[in-house]
């Protein structure tokens, strides 16, 4: 492999190939860690700041002083890896439907790896989070009942583009009304989007929840020498009557 670009890891999958690889980007002179799926790209350490916001957002929306949290996505461990930064966080399980991305985070393969695996906090699963959140028996196989202070998802594009068609049922109203049995009162729903806030989105969010916004996050995009607009959505459940 050149200098300038290696591929570090490949593998098929039922929703198309994987790859992880390494490229020197000669303009900016720094090493990007991207994960490709099939032609499409899934996640590069050279933009991080959504994914870093959607953990900090989520957070700062909880009433919860030790939260237990549930990330859906697992990709290049930016998320998880900010929500651990809170050292109030109890405890954090990443749902992964890719074997491939576990394991090079388990390996060592990937740079975060290493601090998310070495927490005793954070624990991966194995699993198709769209699956699990329509179900009634939960994320946890033997806490089937344990609920959630916040589920925080980085998985799809945007509620409009989907990785896999079957996604979508979940970001319809029944599906997010699937979502809120695995959260406890007051409980906060974040989900990352690659696109500016969509009304239409929020209003749906506002149906199903007690309250529901979106917050704009803005970066400098280096390789078009401007500003980045993405999002993250938020919306939390009813507090208790207690």
């Amino acid at each position: 492999m050149s200098a300038f670009f290696e591929e570090l890891d490949y593998r098929p999958t039922p929703i198309g190939a994987l790859s992880l690889r390494r490229r020197r980007e000669m303009t900016l002179g720094v090493d990007v860690i991207e994960i490709k799926l099939g032609e499409e790209f899934l996640m590069s350490s050279l933009f991080t700041a959504s994914e870093i916001a959607l953990a900090n957002l989520g957070l700062a929306a909880l009433q919860e002083k030790s939260p237990d949290v549930i990330v859906g996505g697992l990709g290049l461990g930016y998320t998880a890896r900010a929500v651990l930064e809170h050292e109030n966080v109890k405890s954090l399980v990443v749902v992964d439907a890719l074997e491939a991305v576990i394991d090079w985070h388990e390996s060592g393969l990937l740079p975060l790896g290493e601090g998310l695996t070495k927490d005793p906090r954070c624990a991966f699963q194995l699993g198709d989070f769209f699956a699990l959140a329509a179900s009634n028996d939960g994320f946890l196989a033997d806490q089937p009942e344990k609920k959630f202070d916040a589920i925080l998802v980085d998985i799809d594009h945007s509620p409009e583009f989907y990785l896999n068609a079957q996604n979508a049922s979940f970001y319809q109203r029944e599906g997010l009304i699937g979502l809120t049995r695995h959260l406890r009162p007051g409980g906060v729903f974040g989900l990352w989007s690659n696109d500016r806030p969509d009304e239409k989105f929020t209003k749906r969010l506002e149906e199903v929840f007690e309250e529901a916004w979106a917050e704009p996050v803005v970066f400098y995009n280096p390789l078009q020498n401007n500003e980045s607009v993405q999002c993250v959505y938020l919306a939390r459940t009813a507090a208790s009557s207690k």
